[in-house]
């Protein structure tokens, strides 16, 4: 799967409704650090089902 916002394989996919969305790992910081600057990421981490690779 490539990244949603460029043409580089994506590092992380995300699930939803059967849709599935991938971003690379430059992306993946960049809107991470996005949600950090908002108030949205406080008390989400609860939310969240993470499947974690080992």
């Amino acid at each position: 799967m490539n990244c949603h916002y460029c043409d580089r394989d994506a590092e992380v996919t995300v699930e939803k409704d059967g849709i599935k969305v991938g971003v690379c790992k430059e992306h993946f910081r960049e809107r991470m650090e996005e949600l950090a600057d908002s108030e949205w990421l406080e008390g989400v981490e609860d939310q969240l089902d993470i499947d974690r690779a080992e």
